[in-house]
This record gives C-alpha cells, structure tokens and sequence, in this order.
C-alpha cells in the first residue's frame, strides 16, 4: 500500500522531469535529464496502472492473512506476559515460605482432631530443601 502512495506523491515530480534524447558519435542512444548535443526532449507521460479485480481479492487476502498473523502474535505475547507474571508470583511465594522456615521457631500443621502436630527438625529440614529445590527448579 506504501508503493502506490509514494507514487501518487512523486508522481508531480516526475512528470515535471525534462528527459532528453540525443545519438552519440557511435550511434549510441543515450537517455539524460541534461541535453546532450543535438538532443531533442522527449515527452514522458507516467503510466497509470490500474489493478484488476484478482489482483485486488488476493492483496485483500494477503493482509487478512497478516492481520491474522499480528493478532495470534499479540495473543501469544499476551500469554507468555500472563505466565510469567504467574510464575514470578509462585517464586515470591516459594521464597517467602523459605525464609520463614530459615526464621526458626516451632512448625506444625492441624490434625484431623483439630489438634497440633508439630514437625521435627528433620521434616523442617526436609521442607527446606524441597522449598530450595521447587525454587532453583522453576525461579532460575
């Protein structure tokens, strides 16, 4: 679409150009916008081209086609913006939860009597490195 546009712009311009034709001593043709010896000036006048009905169905198609394409791409960019906003949430999580356990103190969960049940210091451990390990697996 930006061909034609410039064409229409510089289009004044051209047809405002002086072309000269002149014969050299060899018989050469030679084509200038400065006259040569013994050029004459030749008339140029732009030539219009109008495009056919197929041509115009199949550029309509062609930019379809790359509208298509843009939106699928602004669609896929905008997944890929959600899941790592997701993931980036999930990591600020993981790390909170790890440095609370590195805080120390006494850890426990409710049973289904409703009553306490604290971890030892060997399952505080093992939450740690599991903790260590989802957020080297999914942070990095």
């Amino acid at each position: 679409m930006r061909i034609p546009l410039l064409l229409f712009i510089f289009m004044p311009l051209l047809a405002s150009a002086e072309i000269y034709r002149w014969v050299d001593a060899q018989g050469q043709v030679h084509f200038g916008a400065r006259p040569g010896s013994g050029a004459e000036q030749v008339e140029v006048r732009p030539q219009v081209i109008e495009r056919d009905e197929a041509t115009r169905a199949r550029e309509a198609r062609t930019e379809r086609f790359f509208e298509a394409r843009r939106q699928e791409q602004q669609a896929a960019d905008q997944l890929a913006s959600e899941e790592h906003a997701r993931r980036e949430q999930e990591c600020r999580r993981l790390r909170n939860e790890l440095s609370k356990l590195a805080q120390g103190g006494r850890y426990f969960r409710t049973d289904a009597k409703g009553e306490r049940v604290y971890y030892s210091e060997e399952e505080v451990s093992a939450a740690r490195r599991q903790l260590a390990g989802r957020i080297e697996q999914h942070c990095n």
